[in-house]
């Protein structure tokens, strides 16, 4: 089985992030940069499927020259080889974009599953592994928790309110991962040394083929606005402070 995941590098859950004065992105000073947690969820799931069923399991990812690290990481959680796209011109590129130029490289290798994240928590579009299905013309399913693979079909949990969907389909197709669907190995030592004799094959946009046409462009960054103070209602007389609490939630805060 042949199986492709693709993954991205973002800042740290951990990471305080600082929009530019002008508003133009965040301020990458003193980031820490890590695998999309949910990106994680896919390379474990790929491992389980090797694992069972033999094959390769190929890193595809798309980034500056730092995000090279990333498909090192899940090289050394055990996958086989890497694909690294690396090129100026896709720098801010948006879902659509990054979706085309990772189902370019994904054309030229053989696949069954193609496993991405749910969503990247940076921008949190959640776009691009539906994106990479139409663009490939085989079928999706999203916010996965549960993968089940036998012969040529393949049959997925995907949670909804109050619920779950038994969704049944056909390889090859795309499969989203939704935290649940797994517990992500760590990097063994001899794994991370094995991983530097893996081949990553470094594209760009030429090397694949495909030419630039930006669909959207983020306008402005801005931060959340600050949050007001809150208020402590004083008082020795219950009825009253909870009269005047009345109040404020209906005239200062307007929520009753």
């Amino acid at each position: 089985m042949n199986i492709i995941v693709c993954v991205k590098q973002v800042p740290d859950t951990d990471t305080v992030i600082k929009v530019k004065p002008d508003g133009s992105g965040i301020d990458q000073t003193g980031i820490e940069w890590v695998m999309n947690p949910y990106d994680e969820f896919g390379v474990e799931e790929a491992l389980r499927l090797k694992e069972r069923f033999g094959g390769e399991v190929t890193i595809v990812s798309m980034g500056p020259a730092r995000s090279l690290e990333t498909v090192r990481i899940a090289l050394a959680m055990g996958a086989d080889r890497g694909i690294f796209i690396n090129d100026p011109v896709f720098d801010n590129a948006d879902a659509y974009v990054t979706a085309t130029a990772l189902a370019a490289a994904i054309k030229s290798i053989p696949y069954d599953i193609i496993l991405c994240g749910q969503r990247a928590i940076d921008d949190d579009s959640g776009q691009v592994g539906a994106i990479i299905a139409e663009l490939l013309n085989i079928p999706q399913v999203t916010v996965v928790t549960k993968v089940d693979v036998e012969g040529n079909s393949v049959r997925v949990i995907r949670p909804i309110e109050g619920a779950q969907l038994l969704i049944e389909g056909l390889l090859p197709c795309v499969i989203t991962a939704q935290k649940g669907l797994n517990e992500p190995r760590y990097a063994s030592l001899p794994g991370i040394l094995k991983a530097r004799k893996k081949p990553v094959d470094v594209k760009d946009a030429a090397g694949l083929g495909i030419s630039i046409d930006v669909k959207a462009k983020v306008a402005k960054t801005s931060p959340p606005p600050a949050r007001s103070p809150g208020k402590i209602v004083g008082g020795d007389d219950p009825a009253a402070k909870a009269k005047e609490l009345v109040r404020l939630l209906r005239e200062e805060a307007k929520v009753i």
